[in-house]
């Protein structure tokens, strides 16, 4: 890829103050898209610092980006981030729907709450978010929509059974909204991480990581520049003709 590759095009990221969504936005950045760096303030946890740093840190490259909070679940939230992103610069050609929670348990043991919030944030946000920056993709004839499911939204996990269905799902809404709008010229497709370190995985038990690592062909962990080298192709020009697709980055589970 060249290095300004992406250089006219803006981007909005979810969930983009750390982890795989800071990691989007700092290579959709380098690669000259303008960028949203989405974060949300739920829960007594702040994330607005993080978006900050993030911001600075492309700003410190000589990109240009903001903060924008929302919590994908609300859509009044959602419509306001995009109006504001759309507002600034005009339009959106890339969105990331990249903001996900995990709440595992058993089945058994999970509570409607703990099912609830994974499904409302993980595959509800994205509807919400697909929807309202379609109408700017729609209007451009241009788009690029790329979702970050997981290799759980695959084959399952044991203990993720919220998890797993919101990661499945926003697979079959790939697929659904790639059909949908491909005739528009915007593609649709789901990047499937396996085991990535991140804070998320970090929290794993150390026994369960070591099983995980037991079954990865590579014998190591993803980076969350693996999953953004992924992003990156998929929102260029080289990408033409890629819509509908699952692509597993996992190390080869």
């Amino acid at each position: 890829m060249t290095s300004l590759e992406l250089d006219g095009k803006v981007s909005l990221v979810t969930g983009a103050s750390r982890g795989l969504g800071k990691a989007h936005a700092l290579k959709l950045s380098s690669l000259g898209s303008k960028v949203a760096v989405n974060y949300v303030d739920i829960e007594g946890e702040s994330n607005q610092a993080d978006a900050n740093r993030v911001v600075e840190a492309i700003v410190g490259q000589g990109g240009e980006a903001i903060a924008v909070e929302a919590d994908v679940r609300d859509v009044e939230a959602v419509k306001a981030m995009v109006g504001e992103v759309v507002e600034r610069w005009g339009k959106i050609d890339i969105l990331v729907n990249n903001a996900g929670i995990t709440r595992d348990n058993l089945l058994l043991r999970m509570s409607e709450e703990a099912w609830d919030d994974v499904i409302d944030t993980n595959l509800k946000g994205a509807y919400l978010c697909t929807k309202f920056v379609l109408r700017s993709m729609m209007k451009q004839k241009w788009g690029r929509i790329i979702n970050i499911a997981s290799i759980s939204g695959v084959m399952g996990t044991a203990g993720q059974g919220n998890y797993s269905a919101s990661k499945g799902g926003l697979i079959a809404f790939t697929k659904s909204i790639a059909r949908e709008m491909g005739s528009l010229n915007i593609t649709v497709n789901a990047i499937a991480p396996g085991f990535i370190t991140t804070d998320m995985t970090d929290k794993l038990p150390a026994e369960r990581k070591e099983a995980i690592l037991s079954l990865i062909s590579l014998q190591r962990f993803g980076q969350p520049e693996d999953v953004a080298e992924l992003v990156a192709f998929l929102a260029s020009d080289r990408a033409d003709y890629i819509t509908g697709q699952v692509i597993g980055i996992d190390g080869g589970i």
